[in-house]
């Protein structure tokens, strides 16, 4: 027995398939509540990384306050032994060649014992000619 097939040309391009609207909501809501858990896991972790950053970098400053704190102290130090009477007396007498003053040599600054107030006084302005 001989069989025969026929092709019969169909065309489907004016055709509509109708969408159930039941089942689009549905997929709409699947949708949106995914992209809002997506959301917030984003957030959370965002928010951790950035928990974790501001750690380090307050933990950099932490460091460096007290690198600051020992330089400070060190430069306090410094500062001390620069003004100490007895190296200051040495340089005065060993590099500048200055000595202790003889009896007479200093005067007492003769003044009045009361304390005296400045006064302000107009400038006259000279005549025009």
């Amino acid at each position: 027995m001989t069989e025969f097939y026929t092709v019969k040309k169909i065309d489907n391009s004016r055709v509509v398939r109708s969408g159930a609207p039941r089942r689009l909501r549905e997929c709409a809501r699947l949708v949106a509540l995914g992209a809002l858990l997506a959301a917030f896991v984003f957030l959370y972790a965002w928010q951790h990384f950035q928990s974790i950053q501001l750690n380090y970098q307050v933990e950099q400053l932490k460091a460096d306050q007290a690198q600051a704190v020992e330089l400070n102290q060190q430069l306090k130090l410094e500062v001390a032994g620069l003004r100490s009477p007895g190296r200051i007396d040495t340089i005065a007498r060993q590099e500048l060649g200055l000595t202790a003053p003889v009896p007479g040599q200093v005067a007492p600054i003769q003044g009045p014992s009361e304390p005296v107030v400045a006064q302000v006084q107009r400038a006259t302005a000279p005549a025009l000619q």
